[in-house]
């Protein structure tokens, strides 16, 4: 797995998260939590697909990553509510509907603009916090020490596609003061995040050598970003965020799915 391509590890991540009919269903708790963290990171893909829509950078890949990201959100709100062990989380994916509701009116019906995505933006920190709140929930319900690390691995795919979504605000000179500072404490919370998944004594030889792949995407995904800090928005610079948030991503699933497979 080390010695994948770039372009496969982007052609592997599309069929990965677009999902399999094994996913048609909630199997336990490691699982719920799974589906949950991954529920925060398309509330951030979305967005970031939207601004790469609005940017007109990579268009094709964009209005498919799009489109299968929110297929995917759907499923697997209607699989975690179903799944739901308390009423407390049940009442959060009721919540949580609504407010997804709310995101997808914005991202579609109308072509995808600058003027746009403020509100795109904002809704997405709406969905976010209650996809963060229900993962939250879920784990506090495992309370296991694999459950937090699945969460915490979950975390970090939404963290790698919310540095995307700020760098494109970025790029889009939206809020850039914001946005910027949302970088960095993004950036932050990675850096903390692969440290703590790293040093967890659960880590086995397989998780440990996904999270030296995940090293090596970062490298090139923080060369994109800082690109776009310097404020070279170049199409090449825009579509190598794009590709390289997606690599990662790739990634960072395989290494929260091997967290969740362990009992």
């Amino acid at each position: 797995m080390l010695h994948l391509s770039r372009r496969q590890i982007t052609v592997l991540g599309l069929a990965t998260l677009v999902g399999t009919p094994a996913w048609a269903q909630v199997k336990d708790l490691n699982d719920a939590i799974n589906k949950a963290g991954r529920q925060r990171m398309l509330s951030q893909r979305t967005a970031k697909a939207y601004l790469a829509l609005a940017l007109q950078t990579q268009t094709s890949q964009a209005e498919k990553i799009l489109s299968q990201s929110m297929a995917l959100f759907d499923r697997q709100l209607t699989e975690l509510k179903s799944f739901s062990p308390t009423a407390d989380i049940r009442d959060t994916y009721t919540q949580l509907e609504a407010a997804w509701s709310n995101y997808k009116e914005k991202l579609v019906g109308k072509a995808p603009t600058l003027a746009g995505a403020e509100a795109v933006i904002a809704q997405s920190e709406a969905v976010l916090q209650l996809a963060h709140k229900g993962t939250g929930q879920l784990e506090q319900a495992s309370g296991a020490p694999v459950g937090h690390l699945v969460n915490v691995a979950g975390r970090q795919r939404m963290l790698s596609q919310r540095l995307a979504k700020y760098s494109y605000a970025t790029a889009g000179k939206i809020d850039p003061n914001g946005a910027q500072a949302e970088i960095g404490k993004a950036r932050t919370d990675f850096l903390a995040g692969m440290k703590t998944l790293a040093d967890a004594p659960q880590a086995t030889p397989r998780i440990k050598d996904q999270l030296k792949l995940a090293d090596q995407q970062w490298v090139f995904f923080d060369s994109a970003l800082q690109s776009t800090r310097e404020g070279t928005a170049s199409k090449d610079t825009l579509a190598n965020v794009l590709t390289t948030s997606e690599n990662i991503l790739t990634v960072l699933n395989d290494v929260t799915g091997l967290y969740a497979a362990l009992t």
